[in-house]
C-alpha cells in the first residue's frame, strides 16, 4: 500500500543525496527536501513527515505541519482565484484548491472560509470543500444543552448563520441573538441553547440562564463603575444597546433591575449611576 497523501507518516531514513534525503516506509521510498532536514539526522532514524504532492505533481515530504490534513475541517483564508478554482493558504507551500463546484458560496481572496479537505483521487492531490453537510454527524447524544463548544462560522442563511460545532455537527446561531460583529471562518467559544426533537442544534454566543445573566450583571457594573455612569438607561434604543454593551435590551433591563434591588445603581431614563454611598 502506497503512503497516504495528506496524512503524517513515521518515517526511516534511506538514503543522502545532494539534494535531500530519501526515507522509507519499507516498501516505497520519498523525498525530503534538504531545507526541511533535521540537523544530525543519520541514516536509520526516524522522522515524522507530513506526505503530499508538489506543484510539479510529486508525493513530497515536509517535516513543517499544514493547517490542516486530509479529513479535517478547517478555517482558511483565501490566497488566490484563477481560472480553476479559490487557492486557500494551508501552511505550505504549495496553496489548497477549492475548484469552482467545490464553493458553496463564490470565495473572495482575503476572506476566510470553513471547508473540509478531500484527496481528489483523479489527481492523488489534497483539494478543498466548503460543501460540507454530507461529511457532518447526525448523532447528537454526544452534546448537552448548555455545553461548551467550539465552533466555526461556517454559512450565512435567512435565519442566521450555520455553525460547525466541534468540527463534528451543524448547528445554526439565529441572526437576532448575534450582539456582535461575526464573519465567515471566525472560530468561536459558544454554547448549546436547545438540540431539537428534529435533531436540529440551536447554538448562543452566550451562556445560558444563571450563568450567563452573573457574568452580563458583572459586566455590566464594571462598565459603571469605571467612570461612576453609564450612558444608558431604561429608554435607551436597543440598537445602541446591543452596540455598547452587546447584548439584548430585555437582558439589559432584566440585569439593571437585579443590580438596583441589591441597591447598586440608580436607573435614570438614558442613564445608570453608581449608587452613592449612604
Amino acid at each position: 500500500m502506497g503512503m497516504e497523501i495528506g496524512k503524517n507518516h513515521t518515517l526511516k531514513v534511506a538514503r543522502e543525496v545532494d539534494f535531500g534525503l530519501y526515507l522509507t516506509n519499507g516498501e516505497e521510498d520519498i523525498l525530503l527536501p534538504m531545507k526541511y532536514v533535521p540537523s544530525d539526522t543519520s541514516i536509520g532514524d526516524e522522522i515524522e513527515v507530513f506526505v503530499y504532492v508538489d506543484s510539479l505533481g510529486r508525493p513530497v515530504a515536509v517535516t513543517a505541519q499544514p493547517l490542516a490534513k486530509v479529513g479535517d475541517i478547517a478555517s482558511l483564508e483565501v490566497k488566490q482565484v484563477t481560472s480553476v478554482g479559490a487557492f486557500m493558504d494551508i501552511g505550505l507551500e504549495k496553496d489548497l484548491m477549492v475548484p469552482f463546484k467545490e464553493q458553496g458560496q463564490k470565495m473572495e481572496v482575503g476572506r476566510k472560509y470553513v471547508v473540509k479537505v478531500l484527496l481528489d483521487f483523479k489527481t492523488n492531490r489534497m483539494i478543498g470543500t466548503s460543501k460540507i453537510g454530507p461529511f457532518l454527524s447526525q448523532h447528537h447524544d454526544e452534546l448537552q444543552e448548555g455545553e461548551e463548544v467550539n465552533i466555526l462560522i461556517w454559512q450565512e442563511t435567512t435565519l442566521g448563520y450555520k455553525v460547525i460545532i466541534n468540527k463534528t455537527f451543524q448547528g445554526l446561531i439565529f441572526h437576532n441573538e448575534i450582539f456582535d460583529h461575526v464573519e465567515l471562518g471566525d472560530e468561536r467559544t459558544a454554547f448549546v441553547k436547545a438540540i431539537r426533537e428534529d435533531g436540529k442544534i440551536d447554538i448562543s454566543l452566550q451562556k445560558q440562564g444563571y450563568e450567563a445573566v452573573k457574568d452580563m450583571s458583572q459586566l455590566v457594573l464594571d462598565k459603571i463603575k469605571a467612570t461612576g455612569s453609564l450612558a444608558l438607561g431604561d429608554k435607551s434604543n436597543p440598537e445602541e444597546i446591543k452596540y455598547k454593551l452587546g447584548m439584548s435590551k430585555k437582558n439589559f433591563k432584566n440585569i439593571l433591575g437585579g443590580l438596583y434591588k441589591a441597591g447598586q445603581i440608580e436607573i435614570f431614563d438614558h442613564e445608570v449611576r453608581l449608587k452613592a454611598e449612604g
